[in-house]
């Protein structure tokens, strides 16, 4: 049994995604949270249940309280393939890129409820390119916008908090000490942009019982990437997603061929979700 978020069916795999494996029979079930997997675990003691642990340091500490909730109830059907990674070492590889073009980052809200903000105070120095800690509602990223212009503007290259409502300098120090206890950092492959240096989390050796690719080796297969997708470059700042040549072709929301196309928040998919509906917009307006 393999349990995911819902996200990540639709994602490309080697060779199928996970939502076509199940139609094709594979016991695949899209769960709202990892300690739901644990749960699938206890009431299937004999089915081996892997959960796909995804997402930034926003979603690892759920995943190391379900890696501790199956340590506790003695589980040994349950298992994680963990792929969770980290934002600050992403920003670098940015920022570090040959025709690197960004000026400013809106820090993502929730990342940062985790996480605080004090981890950006070097960044800022080294780089000298604002950090506004940004939330989701629509004024939120006005405001985030605006007072990282502010700062260019006025040269300064400071980290604001303008998500002061939920996020604090040191973010959750209860859910960073989880991801502390469990997990431990490496370097890891995104896709679309390479290995990053100390860009993942991976269980720490006294949990690598629960690690997938430890106790299924036979398992494991090449990361694989389609040639055509170019969601690196619109990651990175390069291109806009309509420069792509797969941008509402090959590649929609229904046949994704990178992540940015695949999750509603992804640059892809707003540029797709929000170029139909002006397209729409515009051809009611004429008739």
């Amino acid at each position: 049994i393999l349990a995911t978020f819902g996200d990540m069916m639709r994602v490309p795999g080697a060779k199928i995604s996970l939502l076509q494996a199940r139609s094709q029979g594979a016991d695949v079930r899209v769960v709202y949270s990892p300690l739901d997997a644990v749960e699938v675990a206890k009431h299937h003691p004999e089915s081996q249940v892997v959960f796909f642990a995804v997402g930034f340091e926003t979603t690892a500490p759920a995943t190391g309280l379900a890696v501790l909730q199956a340590q506790r109830l003695g589980l040994t059907n349950f298992s994680l393939l963990c792929v969770h990674v980290r934002v600050e070492p992403a920003m670098q590889s940015i920022v570090q890129s040959p025709n690197n073009r960004v000026q400013g980052f809106l820090a993502a809200g929730h990342v940062c409820t985790v996480m605080g903000y004090d981890c950006y105070q070097d960044f800022v120095k080294d780089y000298r390119i604002p950090i506004v800690v940004t939330g989701f509602e629509p004024v939120d990223l006005l405001r985030g916008i605006y007072e990282c212009v502010r700062q260019l503007e006025h040269r300064q290259c400071e980290v604001a908090n303008e998500y002061a409502r939920s996020v604090r300098s040191e973010g959750n120090l209860h859910a960073r000490a989880i991801i502390e206890q469990v997990f431990e950092v490496v370097d890891r492959p995104w896709r679309g942009l390479g290995v990053i240096p100390q860009g993942g989390l991976v269980l720490r050796d006294e949990f690598r019982e629960f690690d997938s690719a430890f106790r299924f080796p036979e398992m494991a297969i090449p990361l694989a990437e389609s040639s055509e997708c170019q969601s690196g470059a619109v990651m990175m700042g390069r291109i806009r997603p309509t420069q792509c040549p797969q941008f509402g072709v090959a590649c929609t929301p229904q046949t994704p061929l990178g992540a940015p196309m695949v999750s509603s928040e992804g640059a892809c998919a707003a540029y797709y979700a929000y170029q139909s509906r002006s397209k729409i917009s515009s051809s009611s307006a004429e008739s």
